[in-house]
């Protein structure tokens, strides 16, 4: 039988520990998928399966991307909803297309902008032509209304909240009458804009990212948040209207890491 120290017991603990912390921030919460799955359907009948895709960051098509676009293809959704920051330069487009070529392009896509669109100077024709390549239209303060199992969904894109110049009544011209309607929102501080100038329109869901869900946060406790987070962070916002859900995305800012903030897809029946 080995004997070991007391010192060396704790120190080889130590050293796993931080092994283990590591490991956790710099693969499991990065790579291994957290599918959350919400419904919020009205009603039994003719529900609509809805899939957001945020905060990408797309630095190479990795194992995960491919394991998110087969799953996609095996659910079947009616709409899928790109929440921005899909890439931050426009080299990187051809990475997005690579990823989106991976699903069913029968399945309508509506994507909007987020702030590194902007920030990294992203080519936003090539964007939109790139998106609408796979059946995914590329919504800049515009809104379309789509006739789905006796239903209209009613789909509102707004122009990212810091990087590029948002504006909900122009967004909202003209937007038909509809059974539900959804707004796309990069940073979700802009819902306290929204709540303020949406006058009669009745907003069911406003799906927003950007905030990586604290990317790294300690006990509840994050150090940081991006600009346009306002007071949210992740999740359901349900106690004033519209009600909002913010994904923690995908992909990472500025460091490499998530701890505490595991990577996230989101399934929403409505």
């Amino acid at each position: 039988m080995i004997k070991i120290s007391r010192r060396k017991f704790i120190k080889t603990g130590i050293i796993a520990s931080i092994g283990a912390l590591l490991l956790d921030a710099l693969w499991f919460e990065k790579y291994m998928i957290d599918w959350n799955y919400f419904d919020i359907s009205k009603s039994d009948t003719n529900k609509i399966k809805i899939i957001q895709i945020s905060d990408l960051h797309f630095d190479e098509l990795r194992y995960f991307h491919k394991s998110i676009a087969k799953k996609i293809n095996s659910l079947q959704p009616d709409f899928i909803f790109i929440t921005g920051d899909s890439v931050d330069k426009t080299e990187k487009i051809e990475l997005l297309h690579q990823f989106l070529n991976l699903i069913d392009n029968s399945i309508p896509k509506y994507a909007i902008t987020g702030n590194w669109e902007y920030w990294g100077n992203v080519n936003l024709n090539k964007l939109k032509h790139t998106f609408s390549n796979h059946n995914c239209e590329l919504l800049i303060n515009e809104n379309r209304t789509v006739a789905i199992k006796n239903r209209k969904v009613a789909i509102i894109g707004i122009d990212d909240y810091i990087g590029g110049t948002p504006d909900f009544k122009k967004a909202i011209k003209n937007i038909e009458k509809a059974d539900t309607t959804i707004v796309l929102s990069h940073c979700p501080e802009y819902r306290d804009v929204i709540a303020k100038q949406k006058g009669d329109l009745t907003i069911d869901l406003v799906l927003s990212g950007h905030t990586h869900g604290g990317q790294i946060t300690f006990l509840g406790f994050v150090p940081f948040k991006p600009q346009g987070s306002g007071n949210y962070l992740k999740g359901w916002y349900k106690n004033t209207q519209p009600k909002m859900y913010i994904s923690k995305g995908i992909g990472t800012s500025i460091l490499p890491i998530r701890f505490g903030a595991r990577a996230e897809m989101v399934e929403m029946d409505i």
